[in-house]
């Protein structure tokens, strides 16, 4: 299996969400293969009468990868390539721009830099499993790791549970999570979306679940692919905020990866770039020494049909929002 996040059902996964459809798409040529794992959206606007597409990452990370360059080629070659084939691609569907989020973990932002404009977003933090024998003093703050000793002396504890046969506690604490901090509509996930999940990617969940006298009081779901941790969601049942057993899910992931030989936990990033990023700044406590490059890529495929979008939809065409015809629309 490849990361998750480049598995065509984990595209699928967010259909509904993005009101798309998944696609995979393949450049085979004499320079090498790339792979391309996207959903394709329509676009709210037409223009003449003619309706067209553009393109976004599933959610998390994604975008093309090189999956091999043929002898007597560069790189550089086989990114040219793409660019070329997807063109072609793009225009034959009526599609006219690309949003990415690129992978952290690979160089596939670097690799497709040119292609998309990318730019250096942020960085994303994690948890090195592999390179310390001891991650938890080793990545952890001294802080946290402090906080986390006060904590476990308190009684609490925690369970991790790969390929678990159900997710309802974790469900019943993410929907509280959400409700207190008044999240978008776009992360109150249908239950149909965690049956999914364990549908498709049951043996890559692993479950954390942070217990005190007797009752689950915090959860994280994470994603287990090619001995990676990936953090994907998780919540605290706002009545045991005070025992911060965010903490734990952190410190029982960290024993529960070094003991089943994964090489790093892999978080994410902030909701902003800003190193002051509250949300970073947390994760930056179980992160000390490992952080990876988050680029993103904004590519108007048809430039004329872009313009032309915009102006339907009575917005500049350099505004902030990518791509801009959808900002009154996001």
């Amino acid at each position: 299996m490849t990361d998750i996040y480049f598995e065509f059902q984990y595209a699928k996964l967010y259909e509904q969400m993005e009101n798309g459809v998944a696609c995979q798409w393949t450049y085979q040529g004499p320079e090498g293969e790339v792979a391309h794992l996207f959903i394709k959206r329509e676009v709210p606007q037409k223009v003449d009468g003619e309706t067209y597409f553009d393109l976004i990452t599933p959610y998390g990370y994604g975008g093309p990868r090189v999956i091999s360059v043929a002898e007597g080629y560069t790189k550089e070659d086989l990114t040219k390539a793409f660019e070329r084939s997807f063109t072609q691609y793009c225009a034959e569907n009526q599609i006219v721009s690309e949003f990415v989020r690129f992978y952290p973990l690979s160089d596939n932002g670097k690799d497709f830099a040119e292609v998309y404009n990318a730019t250096l977003n942020r960085h994303t933090l994690g948890t090195n499993l592999k390179d310390y024998d001891d991650p938890v003093q080793a990545e952890f703050s001294k802080s946290c790791r402090k906080t986390i000793r006060g904590v476990l002396k308190q009684g609490v504890t925690f369970q991790m549970t790969q390929s678990p046969e159900n997710l309802d506690e974790f469900i019943r604490i993410y929907y509280l999570n959400m409700e207190r901090k008044q999240a978008e509509e776009f992360y109150f996930f249908e239950k149909s979306y965690f049956e999914d999940i364990l549908r498709f990617f049951q043996d890559h969940v692993l479950l954390a679940e942070v217990k005190y006298e007797g009752k689950t009081i915090a959860a994280g779901l994470y994603f287990l692919t090619n001995n990676v941790i990936h953090a994907h969601l998780s919540g605290t049942d706002t009545e045991y905020l005070p025992l911060s057993p965010a903490y734990i899910l952190k410190y029982g992931t960290a024993l529960w990866g070094k003991e089943h030989g994964c090489s790093v936990i892999h978080y994410g990033g902030g909701v902003s770039s800003s190193t002051e990023d509250p949300l970073y700044c947390f994760k930056k406590k179980f992160a000390k020494n490992t952080e990876f490059p988050f680029y993103l890529g904004k590519k108007i495929w048809h430039v004329e049909a872009y313009q032309k979008l915009c102006q339907a939809a009575g917005v500049e065409p350099s505004g902030d929002f990518f791509p801009a015809y959808r900002a009154k629309h996001k």
